[in-house]
């Protein structure tokens, strides 16, 4: 299984870098490390919003929301999450969330 490794942690990830263990194994490393591949200078509360809607949207569905539920939850119309991650609601927010790589379409 690859590995990451960042600030002294070392990640368990699958084929697709999306962490291994969920969030479980989440913490503000996993958030940093993912934060740098985006390309992202500042978490913003706009991040961290969409962040714990993914989070908690999981814990109660066991899958990440689709595109227009998180839109329609943050209130965020879906040019702003790409704005917010540049890859993307699936890629990028649920990769930096501790979700695993979403099936459909999110």
């Amino acid at each position: 299984m690859p590995t990451v490794e960042y600030k002294g942690k070392t990640f368990e990830v699958d084929e697709d870098g999306f962490l291994q263990g969920g969030m479980d194994a989440w913490c503000m490393e996993w958030v940093e490390y993912v934060k740098e591949q985006e390309g992202i200078q500042e978490l913003t509360d706009e991040h961290w919003k969409v962040i714990k809607v993914l989070q908690d949207y999981f814990k109660k569905n066991g899958v990440a929301p689709m595109v227009r539920i998180l839109s329609k939850v943050t209130g965020y119309p879906l040019k702003k999450i790409y704005e917010l991650f540049p890859s993307g609601p699936g890629k990028g927010a649920c990769k930096m969330a501790g979700l695993p790589k979403p099936t459909g379409c999110v």
